[in-house]
């Protein structure tokens, strides 16, 4: 399973896109502006998309990509989340204000999109991609996924301000299997500098990273990648990262993080 990262920013700027992951050909998760950086045949080639949550920088191209490509598609997109993102995504955005509802666009029979609620723990193959839907905490209702490639798990915590303790313990467990968690993609929004903000909204800083990741077990945890860093504080984040009192956080390896970007 190749993964591909069409946007991995906190917010928009130049360079910088909103988050978006293509997981094989016909698989997103979530539909942030990356999407933009797809062709029309590439976009068209998208069979599911897999939501984390409702908010925008996560689902921003999903209507303009419908509007791109849904007329030359021959069956609809199947978007996955929990019933509550698609609550929302129905009620905000495909509520013929905000843009049409293309739940029942062109027919009800044959729409553009289908929506699909999903719950944590779900397990499911979707495109040949073995994939399951893990618990997350955000100011929304929100989720994470695992999807199972070739040399591993590629897993994504989406927005947090803290995972539950089922997420870890389930990181943990497919850490122990089979070719083990081969990237471990987790938000870090903003800055120590910036902790109370980072509070309010529910995003991780620096500090609170540390207390995330000392969950890990094993003697060899999983590479970690930090994503959604908002785009003026990357390189302050991966220096306070780096800062961490490495034995609070033994046995991960601090200087291995790295942060994602496109």
């Amino acid at each position: 399973m190749q993964v591909r990262i069409l946007g991995c920013s906190g917010t928009i700027a130049k360079g910088c896109r909103t988050t978006s992951f293509l997981l094989g050909e016909h698989v997103l998760v979530d539909a942030g502006t990356g999407v933009g950086q797809l062709t029309l045949e590439e976009m068209q080639r998208i069979d599911h998309v897999f939501l984390t949550h409702s908010h925008l920088d996560h689902i921003a191209a999903l209507p303009l990509m419908l509007d791109a490509v849904g007329a030359n598609r021959r069956r609809p997109l199947e978007v996955h989340a929990l019933p509550q993102t698609l609550a929302a995504l129905h009620a905000h955005v495909f509520n013929d204000v905000i843009w049409p509802d293309f739940t029942r666009i062109p027919s009800p029979a044959a729409p553009f999109v289908r929506l699909s609620p999903l719950g944590v723990g779900d397990v499911f193959v979707c495109a040949g991609i073995p994939m399951e839907v893990l618990p997350a905490r955000h100011s929304v209702p929100a989720v994470g996924y695992a999807a199972r490639g070739a040399v591993g798990w590629w897993v994504y915590s989406g927005d947090t301000q803290g995972n539950e303790p089922g997420f870890w313990r389930r990181v943990n467990a497919l850490h122990q299997e089979g070719g083990g968690v081969a990237a471990l993609l987790i938000e870090t929004a903003f800055s120590n500098a910036e902790a109370d903000l980072a509070c309010k909204s529910q995003h991780l800083s620096p500090a609170t990273l540390m207390r995330e990741l000392a969950a890990l077990q094993g003697a060899k945890p999983p590479p970690v990648y930090i994503t959604h860093t908002k785009p003026r504080e990357g390189r302050l984040i991966m220096h306070e990262v780096q800062a961490l009192d490495l034995g609070a956080l033994r046995p991960v390896d601090l200087q291995s993080v790295q942060i994602l970007q496109v």
